[in-house]
């Protein structure tokens, strides 16, 4: 089941991952560790899209908006995970 998920997420936003024992499963950028709930959190904080990139030099435009792509089609999820790593 998980393999399908992987593909069905990679299908759909192109760039973005879940997979097992990468960032606990979370959805994130490919071939980083880099959550989207993180991007999203730190947008919510004020944060704006150069922000991000210069926090994160291995992030590009791309990615970035494939990362709001993704969350825009699943807040609730996105939210969840904010809380669940807020207590971390």
């Amino acid at each position: 089941m998980t393999a399908v998920l992987d593909r069905l997420i990679e299908n759909a936003f192109p760039g973005i991952e879940a997979k097992p024992g990468v960032c606990g499963g979370e959805p994130c950028i490919i071939g980083t560790r880099i959550p989207v709930w993180l991007l999203v959190a730190a947008r919510r904080q004020g944060l704006g899209d150069a922000d991000l990139l210069l926090a994160y030099p291995s992030l590009d435009a791309e990615q970035l908006s494939q990362a709001w792509a993704y969350a825009r089609a699943h807040p609730a999820d996105i939210d969840a995970a904010i809380v669940a790593n807020e207590n971390d």
